[in-house]
């Protein structure tokens, strides 16, 4: 999101970014599954219903690469306006309204409709409604938390290195003691600072990850993947890395210690990728879909969940469809996945085009970067 529109671009960190945005949005039309209740629409998972499926999240659970591709791009664009004279108040306040701009006016619509529908129609379950719809945001407000923090970041960063990273790891996981052993709720929101801070603080080191040798990919990888299976798999954790209804707790609101964990799995994992992706990346097909993605990203985001209410809604009204929202999901459910997908896109196309296209980025030429 915070796009560098100078010529000269990473392929890969491009279609990094861009990627776990997509698994995002399709994972939020394909696998959610809207049940009614007295007081309105709730959102539950196919993960609830099916065993073992949840090893699926270790891959596509992609928050954790989203910030911390984040921190490297943060810390790119940073040093490139600090040469062009720019100051970091300054900088940071461009990237707080680029992104909270397009954000409150998605909010403030969907909650001014919700207000008069409510009170022109009596439909009570309208603000239900709206939450699932702009539940989403809650990824936008750690962004441009993380945006804020920046200053105090790129400090640490400077002044302590690496060991910023160890300290934040310890931090995560003594909050998970506080909050788990101790009942100190308080300290599982505190890892929603600590837990993402660290995404994003890992990605200045970005650079340094790409030029380790080979080796140092497969450690990572191993390193992630031994911890996710040991605090999993030790009862101390859910295995899923999404929020699923009927866990115990949800590793993600607020993110736990296992994030830290997943974080390097999927360090390692795009790491060991990059050789295979950066020659794909090299075709003509390839830049093509990570300039669309890049340019489609944020508005993307924004309005997909605008798309999928409004392809419920015809499903249900219209061809009174209720394929959607079987419980648990059987067969027909499972094949009706790629409708699940395409239903929603064609309905967020329009709201692009009519509310979206200034946050469309322009495709820029794409060249071997370094780092």
């Amino acid at each position: 999101m915070a796009t560098d529109t100078r010529a000269e671009r990473n392929r890969y960190v491009d279609f990094l970014r861009g990627f776990s945005l997509v698994v995002v949005v399709v994972w939020h039309w394909a696998f959610t599954i809207i049940r009614w209740r007295a007081d309105g629409p709730h959102a539950t998972s196919p993960l609830r219903f099916t065993t073992g499926m949840w090893i699926l999240t270790w891959l596509f659970q992609v928050m954790p690469l989203f910030f911390y591709i984040g921190g490297f791009v943060h810390l790119r664009s940073w040093e490139r306006a600090r040469e062009r004279g720019t100051g970091l108040a300054v900088f940071v306040w461009r990237r707080i309204k680029q992104l909270a701009i397009p954000s409150l006016a998605l909010l403030l619509t969907w909650v001014a409709l919700g207000l008069a529908l409510e009170g022109a129609y009596g439909l009570t379950w309208i603000k239900q409604a709206v939450k699932l719809v702009v539940s989403p945001l809650w990824f936008i407000g750690v962004y441009l938390m993380l945006v804020t923090l920046l200053p105090v970041a790129l400090w640490l960063h400077r002044r302590f290195g690496s060991l910023t990273l160890v300290w934040l790891a310890g931090l995560a996981m003594m909050m998970d003691i506080l909050r788990f052993n101790y009942g100190q709720s308080w300290a599982g929101w505190a890892n929603l600072v600590i837990v993402w801070g660290l995404a994003h603080q890992a990605g200045f080191f970005y650079q340094r990850v790409v030029a380790a040798p080979r080796r140092s990919d497969w450690v990572l990888l191993w390193i992630g993947l031994f911890g996710l299976m040991g605090l999993v798999f030790s009862g101390l954790y859910p295995g899923s890395m999404v929020g699923v209804p009927g866990d115990k707790w949800s590793n993600m609101a607020p993110p736990t210690f296992v994030i830290v964990a997943l974080l390097l799995f999927q360090m390692g994992v795009v790491e060991v990728a990059r050789p295979r992706m950066e020659s794909l990346l090299t075709r003509s097909r390839w830049q093509a879909f990570t300039e669309m993605m890049s340019r489609f990203a944020l508005p993307l985001f924004l309005f997909h969940t605008t798309g999928m209410a409004i392809s419920r809604f015809i499903g249900w009204l219209v061809f009174d469809q209720k394929i959607d929202d079987r419980v648990p999901p059987d067969v027909v459910w499972w094949l009706y996945r790629p409708l699940a997908i395409i239903g929603p896109l064609i309905c967020t196309l329009p709201v692009i085009w009519l509310f979206g296209r200034r946050w469309v980025r322009k495709p820029v030429p794409v060249t071997e970067a370094a780092g």
